[in-house]
């Protein structure tokens, strides 16, 4: 199979490149016709047009041997230097490669042309057209549900099983667990979860008063009479209820402040205490040892999965407009706030230069590679399609020029004798 499959352009290039052809052609058959019907006549001025025709036969015919040359034998004939092309296409090639690579794929070009695209400014005008923002959020589900796709739950056990669970058995978490524990209880973002827990458990208490009954009777002693046991479990329901209200209306409740506390220096020995930092790493490796982990752990994995694969195929889904409102604020951002703009640019010129600088000569490698594959005499066809029709110019002008040139020597020839 041709590496060089021809494209629909082709038909249309072949038909230029015959008629300038047919055009070169017929200017040194003109030259040829000329030249015969004045060859007896050297002086006056058909001397000069014999010289002319002369000199513009020699110019054309030189020219067509170069022009010939880069792409075949002329004739057929194996004179040194020609067919250059099929001969040297691979240094050709490699030529090219450099010159791609020095004078093309350069740091100070890649910068340069990527200032002059305002990427960031054309990208902020595009983003604020909805149209585009609903293109770049389908692109986004279309890719998504592709990786999606192609995550298996074996997958996903295995990643978990064998990279995830052993690199965090072995990654200390106490100090990062007890930065992190201090820093919520020092912005008091606990306070929203414990009211959340405080209120699930006294409506929970509330709507099953049977079942607090069952668990303080069991613990009752057996000779205390069941009227008593009733009225003491009674009072102790309403007593948790009452208590649980109240921490849950009042800010600086003692029991909210015992658990601020408790908290606080568990963060600070998290981070300081030897021994608290021991029990909880050896209470992480129990955790993550237990055979149950892989299993919850890839039962939420499937149960995100669900949830983003109904959001995305929803498109008035959160995921949807929470979407599209972020892009919507990126290209207001990019295009009203020029110090954010620039920070975008100035990372975006960071990495072209680094794929430039690192990648660039294995880019520009495709090229003497690509060349090296192609069939020599094929490769010579193709290119003289793509520059054939602008070479045969040369031969035209050298017909011209030598016509030309041809009528001068003749003129000083005349002056000179």
């Amino acid at each position: 199979m041709s590496l060089l499959a021809p494209s629909p352009a082709d038909a249309q290039r072949r038909v230029g490149l015959r008629r300038m052809r047919v055009l070169a052609l017929a200017l040194l058959v003109l030259a040829a016709i000329v030249y015969a019907v004045t060859l007896r006549h050297e002086t006056g001025w058909l001397g000069y047009v014999n010289s002319g025709a002369e000199a513009a036969m020699v110019g054309a015919l030189a020219d067509w041997f170069a022009v010939t040359a880069l792409f075949r034998h002329p004739l057929g004939l194996p004179v040194p230097h020609t067919a250059i092309i099929p001969k040297r296409k691979n240094e050709i090639g490699r030529n090219l490669q450099d010159f791609v690579t020095e004078n093309f794929l350069t740091e100070q070009i890649a910068r340069e042309r990527l200032t002059a695209a305002r990427v960031g400014e054309r990208l902020g005008l595009w983003l604020a057209e909805a149209p585009h923002r609903q293109r770049v959020m389908a692109e986004v589900v279309r890719a998504t549900r592709a990786g999606l796709g192609r995550m298996s739950d074996d997958d996903v056990r295995e990643v978990i099983e064998k990279f995830l669970l052993p690199r965090l058995a072995t990654e200390p978490i106490s100090p990062i667990a007890g930065s992190l524990l201090e820093g919520v209880i020092g912005e008091k973002t606990h306070h929203g979860l414990v009211d959340l827990g405080l209120e699930q458990l006294h409506d929970w208490l509330k709507d099953n008063p049977g079942t607090f009954q069952a668990v303080i009777g069991e613990r009752a002693p057996w000779w205390s009479p069941p009227w008593v046991d009733d009225k003491v479990i009674g009072w102790s329901y309403q007593q948790v209820l009452t208590w649980l209200h109240d921490i849950r209306i009042t800010p600086n409740h003692p029991a909210r402040l015992a658990l601020d506390d408790l908290l606080a220096r568990l963060a600070q020995d998290l981070q300081t205490d030897e021994q608290v930092m021991e029990q909880a790493e050896s209470l992480k490796v129990r955790l993550l040892s237990h055979p149950q982990v892989p299993e919850t752990a890839v039962g939420l994995w499937n149960s995100l999965k669900g949830a983003l694969e109904v959001a995305m195929d929803d498109s008035q889904s959160y995921l949807h407009v929470r979407g599209d409102e972020l892009l919507e604020h990126l290209g207001q951002h990019l295009v009203e706030d020029e110090e954010w703009r620039s920070r975008l640019e100035g990372h975006l010129g960071e990495a072209v230069s680094f794929f430039v600088n690192t990648y660039g000569s294995e880019l520009a490698e495709v090229i003497s590679v690509t060349v090296e594959q192609w069939d020599g005499r094929e490769a010579s066809e193709r290119i003289e399609l793509h520059v054939g029709r602008d070479l045969q110019f040369i031969r035209i002008n050298g017909t011209i020029v030598g016509a030309l040139a041809g009528i001068v020597i003749h003129a000083l020839s005349t002056t000179l004798t």
